[in-house]
């Protein structure tokens, strides 16, 4: 799967003030990205505020990147859930035309046992019209897939083809490197942790952070992907305030509010999500003019 080689951005999904999608500014948000180098796009992943969209707006979504897109990077789906049988109905409707694979979140909220999230993944790599990349983020689902579950869907399953690791263990990163089967992708899901993960023998990142700044993001990935650290580092250093705000207040509250200051897309987030505070669209307006 070279295409999920370099920088890759889990897309927002802009809203208007009344909270209907703005499919204008997800035109832009999309331009944005392809002119500023990304290699590819994640359509619908966490930072696309799936959770509060309903299946229309979804596939409204879904069909509407891909025809903007229009075969001119690679396009992956967000589809996952806690409700594998849920998962697996997704999956049998999902319409794949311009989509190259499925990023698949492991099960949230139920807490899992290792067993029980083998047990999910086989059964959705099985109904997937397209490869799976497995995410793995402790941080939001409760749970962690362990690396030795990670590597046994490896092994086991031939159309799991990547994980995405957000969980910030460099002994896990280390572990599936280690014993993972060649060709297996490991990817960084966390932006912070892209240049000393790719250092590890990960390919590539799904960034946040590229919403709003893809050129940095897309030549940092081309840096360590060349071995070039040293100018790697240089990149790594600018964006270190900046990732820190997208953050501070949750995402992508942050990462829209940059979005909004650049004049791509509003800021306006849906409930259970609030925008930025006051303090943070300051700060992140005394820190903008570095990127320009």
């Amino acid at each position: 799967m070279n295409e999920l080689y370099g920088a890759g951005v889990a897309l927002v999904t802009p809203f208007h003030s009344d909270g209907s999608i703005d499919f204008e500014g997800l035109g832009r948000v999309i331009e944005h990205q392809i002119k500023g180098g990304m290699d590819y796009l994640v359509s619908l992943g966490t930072t696309g505020e799936t959770a509060t969209l309903s299946e229309n707006e979804r596939e409204d979504v879904w069909k509407f990147t891909a025809e903007t897109v229009a075969g001119r990077v690679p396009l992956i789906a967000g589809i996952g859930g806690n409700n594998t049988t849920e998962v697996v109905r997704q999956l049998n409707a999902f319409n794949q035309q311009g989509y190259t694979a499925i990023l698949s979140v492991s099960p949230y909220y139920n807490k899992p046992t290792q067993e029980g999230i083998y047990r999910h993944y086989k059964a959705v790599a099985a109904a997937s019209p397209l490869p799976i990349i497995l995410y793995n983020v402790p941080g939001r689902t409760g749970s962690n897939v362990s690396p030795e579950t990670t590597v046994r869907l490896a092994h086991e399953v031939d159309n799991i083809i990547a994980t995405k690791e957000a969980s910030g263990s460099f002994d896990q990163f280390s572990k599936i490197m280690r014993d993972k089967p060649e060709g297996f992708v490991l990817l960084s899901g966390d932006d912070p942790a892209t240049l000393p993960m790719m250092a590890l023998g990960a390919v590539g990142i799904i960034s946040v952070v590229a919403n709003a700044f893809p050129t940095e993001v897309a030549q940092l990935a081309k840096l360590c992907l060349e071995h070039n650290y040293p100018e790697a580092r240089k990149i790594h250093s600018k964006l270190i305030r900046m990732t820190e705000l997208c953050f501070v207040e949750g995402n992508p509250a942050g990462v829209k509010e940059i979005l909004y200051q650049l004049g791509i897309c509003g800021a306006t987030v849906r409930l259970p999500l609030v925008e930025a505070s006051g303090t943070l669209a300051s700060a992140i307006r005394d820190e903008l003019p570095i990127y320009s």
